[in-house]
């Protein structure tokens, strides 16, 4: 891939940037290092390796969840400012 000033300009107006004629030397510079490197992992054998799922060989380990009652529905409608028989009211806030 050839960087030029052209791809430059046309990179520094998609990401909204603008470069000054030494920034846009630079940019130019760093993108070809970049190329250059990604060019350089192309020449490596992977034919016998496996993709990598994972970055670790660690196991999330998590609890089991226990479920207690806390609060009975009683309890928790005695202290709602507007309720129903079964439910806390609240205000509607989608239309429809």
């Amino acid at each position: 891939m050839k960087i030029d000033d052209k791809l430059i300009s046309e990179l520094a107006r998609l990401a909204k940037l603008n470069f000054d004629e030494e920034s846009s030397k630079d940019m130019q510079e760093d993108l070809n290092k970049i190329i250059g490197f990604v060019d350089k992992l192309s020449e490596i054998d992977t034919e016998n390796i496996e993709p990598l799922i994972y970055m670790s060989d660690e196991v999330n380990v998590l609890r089991k969840d226990d479920t207690i009652e806390n609060i009975s529905q009683e309890e928790a409608l005695k202290n709602a400012p507007k309720k129903d028989s079964d439910y806390i009211l609240v205000p509607k806030v989608i239309d429809k």
